[in-house]
């Protein structure tokens, strides 16, 4: 088994005991983002708009920091403290994924780490090519 810890400056640093993505051969395993901001560790301002795009960014970065991209990305889970804000969900992510887009499950929970309103993980696969 190849293992490797996947960390970049470019999202929020770990809050807790986790690491912000675990790369074992060609599948790694993003831990959730939360719309903090990289730069203050501190939650970005504005409605839930601003902190979904913030949890697309933040796993953006870390799925480049793991040599791929969002495309990669074969399974989202999509955590919302109101299930009404799905839409806004669909709507910003059309802007980070293109088809086919990766298999997803959105679940309503009562509360989330910092009391935001949003946090997703992801499980993306990156296949290295090598050149003779």
């Amino acid at each position: 088994m190849n293992k490797k810890i996947i960390q970049t400056d470019k999202a929020p640093a770990a809050i807790g005991t986790y690491s912000q993505a675990v790369k074992i051969n060609d599948t790694v395993y993003l831990s959730g983002q939360i719309p903090l901001d990289p730069g203050t560790m501190e939650i970005v301002e504005g409605d839930i708009t601003a902190q979904i795009t913030r949890v697309f960014e933040n796993l953006k970065a870390v799925a480049e920091a793991a040599d791929g991209d969002l495309d990669d990305i074969v399974k989202l889970n999509v955590f919302l403290t109101d299930l009404s804000h799905f839409p806004i969900v669909n709507e910003i992510m059309a802007n980070y994924f293109t088809q086919p887009y990766p298999a997803r499950a959105a679940i309503g929970v009562s509360a989330l780490p910092k009391a935001v309103d949003v946090e997703m993980d992801a499980i993306m696969i990156v296949t290295e090519y090598y050149s003779s």
